[in-house]
């Protein structure tokens, strides 16, 4: 195969590759909601959780949630329909945005990776995240951000 239609064919590959990535993410639910604040309350609806799949109703296990007036956006952990956690996705080392990977937050500037509740696993972060108090009020989730 000559230099031409090597880089020709992988240049196709890699397109289409991409291409299909991106129409089965689009397929996934979405794991980010934009959230009301009332007060000192951030709102979210317990349906932010579901999928529904035919007949049968799934949940999420998180869901990120950001209001614009928030500098970092908010992870909710569902552990059941009345267990919840809030955690601030913001990285107690250097302040660095997190992102999460499942039951995990992971600092993408140096590493340090946080459980599903908070606590640091992994460095250089050794202190907890903020959590924020929940409430279940009126088939909603009230985030105290005081």
């Amino acid at each position: 195969m000559d230099r031409r239609k090597f880089i020709k064919t992988g240049c196709i590959s890699c397109i289409s590759g991409g291409l299909i990535l991106g129409m089965l993410e689009s397929c996934s639910s979405t794991k980010i909601a934009n959230a009301k604040i009332l007060g000192s309350d951030m709102i979210v609806p317990l349906t932010d959780f579901e999928i529904r799949k035919g007949n049968k109703k799934e949940f999420k296990k998180y869901l990120v949630v950001q209001n614009e007036i928030l500098q970092y956006p908010i992870c909710v952990y569902r552990f059941d329909e009345n267990n919840y956690e809030a955690l601030l996705m913001k990285c107690t080392h250097q302040g660095a945005e997190l992102q999460v990977f499942g039951d995990k937050l992971q600092c993408p500037a140096h590493g340090s990776e946080f459980n599903n509740h908070g606590l640091a696993e992994t460095g250089p972060a050794n202190t907890a995240l903020r959590t924020f108090p929940i409430t279940i009020v009126d088939n909603q989730l009230k985030i105290s951000l005081k």
